[in-house]
């Protein structure tokens, strides 16, 4: 039974770092392979998409002319990390003939989550703006995230765009990956170490959780390591049970992984993460 005014019991459950004690060596290979990776190509960094500081992106291009475009949403509890922590998912797809998009966006508590779900919904604008200009397909955008990132994928799947411009397609995202993803957002509400930067409210809460929604056109793909807490396990089933299987085909654990181990999945070209994105964008 879940204990949803336990703040002990969720901290426990939402605290990944806490439950992950190497974290911070996950995060130094990430950063030492992101920089590697921003160094051995063609890559544009900090184009800006939006007039903030944090409103910038990087883009990865492809040699394959006319390519799908993968945009990848970085995690942190919409309050940490850096879009420049996370250029190391780039290689695999760019080989892979993709055109890979890795945005920024203001972290809480100086913005709110309503204000980062707008500001990444800009960059994918931007996105389908721009992207023939570096060999991208606009008509095939795939959306990826972790964590606070694949709660992001899944808005932005679900984001009525004509409503943000009229010029927009009313289908901008092909599909979406959410990767250990969070789609209702009532438990981190009560959960001490979070609520204080996030300042959630019941209001908020409703707006912001993809499991309040109606289910999208495009596909979610939800997927979470087979280590991560109840909670998270929970969350990744939840999806599921309320979009149903047509809506969210793909519903699965990595065998093995944490919350933040599984993300190098996706780098790794044999694996079964990195095989969905592909499917996605059409490059398997």
């Amino acid at each position: 039974m879940r204990k949803l005014q336990d703040p002990a019991w969720l901290e426990t459950e939402y605290n990944n770092r806490a439950r992950v004690p190497e974290h911070g060596a996950i995060f130094e290979r990430w950063r030492a392979a992101s920089a590697l990776a921003r160094q051995a190509g063609a890559a544009h960094l900090d184009i800006a998409y939006g007039p903030g500081d944090k409103q910038t992106l990087d883009l990865f291009p492809t040699a394959a002319p006319n390519a799908p475009v993968l945009v990848f949403v970085h995690g942190g509890y919409w309050r940490s990390l850096d879009k420049a922590d996370h250029s190391f998912v780039a290689p695999a797809f760019t080989a892979a003939g993709a055109l890979v998009v890795v945005p920024n966006y203001g972290l809480c508590p100086a913005v709110t989550i309503e204000q980062i779900a707008l500001q990444t919904a800009a960059a994918l604008a931007w996105t389908w703006r721009n992207a023939a200009r570096f060999g991208g397909d606009p008509r095939r955008i795939v959306g990826v995230g972790h964590s606070a990132g694949g709660h992001l994928a899944a808005m932005l799947l679900s984001c009525r765009w004509k409503q943000l411009d009229a010029e927009l397609p009313a289908q901008l995202l092909n599909g979406a990956l959410s990767i250990s993803g969070l789609y209702d957002l009532e438990p981190l509400r009560h959960t001490p170490s979070l609520q204080a930067d996030l300042r959630l409210t019941p209001a908020s809460v409703r707006r912001l959780s993809p499991a309040f929604f109606p289910r999208p056109r495009s596909p979610l793909y939800s997927v979470v390591g087979a280590n991560e807490s109840d909670e998270f396990l929970r969350q990744n089933r939840l999806i599921r049970d309320v979009w149903g299987p047509t809506a969210v085909p793909v519903c699965e654990t990595v065998v093995g992984r944490n919350h933040f181990d599984v993300l190098t999945e996706l780098a790794d070209p044999a694996s079964r993460l990195h095989g969905l994105a592909l499917r996605l964008l059409g490059l398997a």
